[in-house]
């Protein structure tokens, strides 16, 4: 008997499946950068334009990387819930995860979407 998937594990796997897929792509533009997810955006009282929203609330985050002595690595955050609430069904969650990921891409890279995609 299969085991059952939680909706985070599925939603995992759809963010691999489109991050691997542009790192196929994109590995010297790609090497370095984080992505993550996390389930909710943190409370804050306004966002800054490197976070991607819909209707105010946000789904992701580009977090750019600061070189220097404590370098931190560029980080594309995805925010679960707000992206599941937004879906009809598993197919339309691919479909939105792939353009959240393709959109942030393209802001970190300084490239138009439709380029990646």
């Amino acid at each position: 008997m299969p085991l059952a998937r939680t909706k985070a594990e599925i939603f995992d796997d759809l963010v691999l499946d489109t991050v691997e897929s542009l790192e196929r792509r994109y590995a010297k533009e790609l090497a370095g950068v984080e992505f993550a997810v996390e389930d909710v955006p943190p409370e804050l009282n306004v966002y800054d334009s490197d976070v991607l929203e819909d209707g105010e609330v946000p789904l992701a985050r580009l977090l750019p990387g600061r070189p220097g002595r404590h370098e931190l690595p560029p980080r594309i955050v995805l925010y679960r819930r707000p992206l599941e609430f937004r879906a009809m069904d598993r197919e339309d969650l691919a479909d939105l995860v792939h353009d959240v990921i393709i959109e942030q891409v393209a802001n970190l890279l300084g490239v138009d979407p439709d380029e990646l995609a």
